[in-house]
Formats: C-alpha cells, structure tokens, sequence
C-alpha cells in the first residue's frame, strides 16, 4: 500500500505540474494582452506538443456497495436470531426466523413424496422383477378371497334378515293377533282407530305370504347365486316387514285396556314391537354393510386384475413419459414447501456487516416489515450526481481521484466509474445523473456515508498540439488563428477538438508545431 501510495503522488506531482504549467502560459498570456497591448509589437505563442488532460469535478457520498432492509415474508412468533449488530455474516448465513416447524414438516412431505414418485420412475425405467409379479399375483387371489367372502357375508345377512323378521313378525306381532297366519286374523285388543285396526290385519295377510316365499329362497341361498339380486329382494321384503311393525305401534298406541288386556299387557306388547323394529333396522344396515365390502372387493381385485396384466405387459415410453411427469410435478411442490419455509428465515443476501438487528426471539413479527438491516463486505462506492452539461463527457471505466474530507486533499484513493444512470435525477430543479464509482482498492480508512471530492480524467492524451482557447476567433462558421510570418501577420484556418481542465483547446489542423500564433489585442 506504501508503494502504491507514493506512485500515486507523483502521478499527482506530475498532474500538477502540468496545471500550473498550463495556468502559467494563460496567465502570461492574460497579463501581456490587458498590461502590454499598448506596444508596438504584438504578444507571440509558440505552438508546441504536449499533455492534453480533461476532467470533472464533482462531489458524492461513500456507500456501500449493496445496502439492504430485511424482513420476514411471513409473519409469525420468532424463534431464533443468529446474529447481532456488527456481526460479519456470509453470503446464505441464516440470520434469523419465526417458528415453522409446520413449514419444515411439509418440505419433509414433499421431499419424501418426490422420493417416492423417484422410485416408480425407477422401477418403471428397470422394468418388472418377477418377484413383483409374483406378489401382485398374490394379491389378485387374496381379492378373489375377499370377494368370495363378500358374497358369502351378504347370504349371511340375508340370512339374518330373515331370522329377524321371521321373530319380528311371528313372535313378537303375532302375540296380540288371533289366526294371524289365517287370510283373516284378529287383534285381540280394543283400539279408538278401527282404521289403523283393519291396517294392521291387512299388512299382516300380506307378510305371511313375503314370509312364505322369502323362506324357501333363504335356505337355498348360496355365495354362487345372484347375491346382490339376492340383497335387493331381501331389502324390499325388509322393508314391507318394517311397514308392518310401524301400523302394530300405531295401533298398540291407540289401543284401549279392558278387563282382559291390561295396560302392562299393551306396554309389554308395544316393548317388543319396537324391539322388533330395530332389529329390522340393524339387519337392513348389515345387509347394506355387507353391499358396500363386495363392491369394495370387487373393485380391489379389478385394480389388481388390472395392476397384474400391465406388470406382466412391462412399461410402455407412454407410462415412463407419464412417471417422469409425475416426478416434476413433486419436484414442484417440493420447492413450493421450500418457498414457504424460506418465507420465515431471513437469510443474508451478501457477505457483509449487520448494522440495525429490531428482532427478538419471542416478538410477533408482520410480514415484509423490516427488522434487520445489512451492508456488503469489501469495495466501496461513491454515489454522485453529475450536472447534465458534463454527464456527456463521461464513460464507464473512467478512472478517478477521489479525496474525503475525513482525511484531506493529501490523501488520495484511486476509482472508476462502474455505472451511470441513463435516467435523469431533478436536484434543485437541475437535471442530473446519478453515477457510480467504485474504490479501486479496498481500504479500511473508507467508511460509508463520508463526503467525497472526486475528479474524474474523461481524456488524456500525449502530444497533443493546443492553444489556449481565447487565441481562436470563429467567424461565418469557420475557426482561425493569428499567426506571424517574418514582420507579417496572417490568418490560418483551424480545426478544432476538446477542451482540456487548464482552457486549452485541442488544435486537430491548421497548425503545427513551431507556429508562433499572435495573442490578439
């Protein structure tokens, strides 16, 4: 750094030895134009080859290179914070985060469940292993089973649905009926509704024959028939024998005590037809149960069925095409559950310093509300706003001297310019450009927020011929300049180019070296 720093001092040793040479010749100049124009002979200028420099000047701010607000995406109840202000954090540390032990759970989920779509992919990749096969042929005979089972489960109920009925009706109805198989029982009580009455004698006629033929089909019932046709006619027969017992209760309700029936006898009779009724009831719901494990059966063994051909068939580039799908698609969710836990993680952005940490481990925290602030490790930078009168003579990769009002104009820091906004800023009613530089070196003196001086070199050059500015005259569109011949003094026409920090204007023809240009009077 020692080095480097002496270097850059005769660079501005010898920079500033060019200045005052240039300032020297327009002072000279100035002085025999206003003190000695008076004088007989006119003031003379030698045109010779030289540096040719042109900068600007202007002011800005040290920042860092990056410069960020954190937060949370999601809010929630915080549960760690890993650093504190003035900690040095990497690029990716976690810093801080709220409780999410659901969102980590989920990414779990979602990592497992793309595993597995991984291995399907795999295995239909592979092919079929005939110990698969064989399992799955394992698998298609123990549906069979089941479904024998299931049919053999509604004889059962069938069978059942009948028992019950057959005590319902027989047992428990028939006990207050004369000649109830008859074609014209009696009810053996008296009842204030002679309708209901006639009902209930009328309904029992009608169950002794559904009795009747309901038994023959019952015991003859086997798994091989038509269990489910079976089932339906049992369920019609239920629910004529549950119609039935609905007129007896009716009937029983409106029934009148006498000498010969009792109002315990009524009650003990309306006991058991409600018994009735609901064993009516479970055997329906147990015939429906057994439907519901044969249609499950026998969808179980047509998945198998169907599971077992394909496996012996082997994959197609279709099922492949269709797993591989599958496999973006978990892939997909897996980095949704991983965008909803990085919601609650705030993590560094950059490698840099924490300066502001508002977090702490049990606060409630709202979404995207900032509560850490950090700034980029490393380079610095200058934020300036150039005047758009000289923005036009700037280029990125312009090199710089930069002094900061902490240190003095005797220390000096080398930049370039890395950016410049094409988009004009209104400062004080003045269009401006904003313009980044970057500190070329890393120093540990730079702060942010320091005021710094900068001058920028937008063309250096060797060798160049120049003149100071106020020697050339423009006239109807054309540019001369005075030049003395022997005692003669004549014009030439010049053609120009930039003008330098010192007011040398850059003479591109028209002169050359050893003219003796004429300061005018």
């Amino acid at each position: 750094m020692f080095t480097h720093s002496i270097e850059r001092m005769r660079a501005l040793a010898t920079r500033s030895v060019l200045l005052y040479a240039g300032a020297a010749l327009l002072i000279i100049g100035a002085g025999w134009f206003f003190f000695f124009r008076g004088e007989a002979a006119p003031e003379t200028l030698i045109v010779s080859r030289g540096a040719f420099i042109e900068q600007v000047s202007v002011s800005g701010t040290v920042v860092a290179a990056q410069n960020v607000e954190l937060g949370f995406s999601g809010g929630g109840r915080l549960s760690r914070v890993y650093a504190k202000v003035g900690d040095n954090v990497g690029y990716g540390a976690i810093i801080a985060e709220v409780e999410n032990g659901d969102a980590r759970a989920a990414l779990l989920q979602r990592q497992a469940a793309l595993e597995t779509q991984k291995a399907k992919l795999a295995a239909l990749e592979n092919g079929t292993r005939p110990e698969e096969i064989a399992v799955t042929e394992a698998a298609v005979e123990n549906d069979r089973l089941a479904l024998e089972q299931a049919h053999q489960g509604i004889v059962n109920a069938i069978q059942d649905a009948y028992s019950k009925s057959d005590d319902a009706v027989r047992n428990k109805t028939d006990q207050f009926l004369s000649n109830p198989r008859s074609t014209s029982p009696q009810v053996n009580f008296q009842t204030s509704d002679t309708q209901v009455r006639d009902d209930l004698i009328a309904a029992r006629v009608a169950v002794e024959a559904v009795l009747a033929s309901w038994q023959s089909e019952v015991f003859s019932l086997s798994s091989s028939d038509d269990t489910p046709g079976a089932a339906a006619r049992a369920k019609s027969n239920l629910a004529k024998i549950s119609s039935l017992l609905a007129t007896a209760s009716a009937a029983l309700n409106r029934a009148i005590p006498n000498s010969s029936i009792s109002q315990t006898t009524l009650d003990g009779y309306a006991t058991d037809v409600a018994t009735g009724r609901t064993h009516i009831n479970t055997a329906l719901a147990t015939l429906n149960t057994a439907l519901t494990t044969r249609a499950s059966a026998i969808a179980a063994l047509a998945r198998d069925e169907k599971t077992l051909a394909l496996n012996k068939a082997g994959s197609t580039a279709e099922d492949i095409a269709a797993q591989r799908a599958q496999v973006k698609a978990a892939e997909a969710d897996v980095e949704s559950a991983r965008a909803q836990l990085a919601k609650t993680i705030v993590v560094a952005p950059f490698s840099g310093t924490i300066t502001k940490m508002d977090a702490k481990v049990g606060a409630i925290v709202s979404s995207n509300t900032s509560q850490i602030s950090m700034i980029s490790s490393g380079t610095f930078q200058i934020e300036s706003y150039v005047p758009e009168v000289n923005v036009a003579r700037l280029e990125v990769a312009d090199l710089a001297d930069v002094t900061l009002d902490a240190y003095g104009e005797s220390v000096v820091f080398p930049a370039r310019i890395v950016s410049i906004n094409p988009a004009e800023t209104i400062r004080d009613g003045v269009s401006t450009y904003k313009t980044i530089l970057e500190f070329i070196s890393k120093d540990d003196r730079i702060r942010s927020g320091m005021t710094a001086n900068v001058v920028i070199t937008t063309e250096k050059k060797d060798g160049v011929l120049s003149i100071p500015q106020g020697l050339v005259v423009e006239r109807d569109g054309k540019k001369f300049v005075s030049l003395k011949s022997g005692d003669a003094t004549t014009e030439a026409e010049v053609s120009t180019g930039s003008i330098s920090s010192l007011g040398n204007i850059e003479i591109l023809s028209g002169l050359t070296e050893g003219d003796v240009v004429v300061v005018p009077k």
